[in-house]
């Protein structure tokens, strides 16, 4: 059974900076997604990293936002840099798509 746990969630200042962790179990950490959800929005795709290590990025968060993966760990992280307001959301590990595999979200609260 794979499973996905989410952590380092919180509450953070703009201009803050927070790293997400994704542990992965029953399961590689290839082809691992972060999506957010803002209250009212719909969810969206932040980050992503493919079984060659590819990286790809929502154009919002381009440049401050940063995925990566180890693989003893069997962790994917999501660094957040140059945290904004509107980056307030829930975040998910996600793999296998919108049919896949989802953790169970962790908060994370941008004040202005």
């Amino acid at each position: 059974q794979v499973q996905l746990v989410e952590s380092g969630g919180g509450l953070v200042q703009a201009g803050g900076s927070l790293r997400l962790s994704c542990a992965v179990s029953g399961s590689s950490i290839n082809s691992i997604n972060w999506y957010r959800q803002a209250p009212r929005k719909l969810r969206e795709l932040v980050a992503s990293i493919t079984t060659f290590g590819t990286t790809n990025y929502a154009d919002s968060v381009k440049g401050r936002f940063t995925i990566f993966g180890d693989r003893a760990k069997k962790t994917v992280y999501l660094q957040m840099n140059s945290l904004k307001p509107e980056d307030t959301a829930v975040y998910y590990c996600n793999k296998g798509g919108q049919y896949g595999y989802w953790g169970q979200g962790t908060q994370v609260t941008v004040s202005s």
